[in-house]
């Protein structure tokens, strides 16, 4: 394994750690014997979505968003 590349099951520890922490309210989250903070909860997100898409490529899969629009007349 190279430096670049991160196993799968590191990846969702990460995931899983992110997620426990935005679910405390706390902005602050360990791993590896590392500290990161985060500014905010929309940061701790973003990280989570950029998991979830590293998470998707090392199982070979993509990510699938769906954008749904809809309108009314307004009357």
């Amino acid at each position: 394994m190279t430096d670049n590349m991160v196993d799968l099951a590191t990846l969702k520890l990460r995931r899983e750690s992110l997620t426990a922490q935005r679910a405390s309210g706390v902005a602050r989250v360990s791993y590896d014997g590392k500290m990161v903070d985060y500014r905010s909860i929309a940061e701790i997100d973003r990280a989570i979505e950029a998991l979830d898409r590293e998470i998707a490529a090392a199982e070979g899969r993509r990510m699938v968003r769906q954008v749904r629009i809809t309108a009314t007349k307004g009357l």
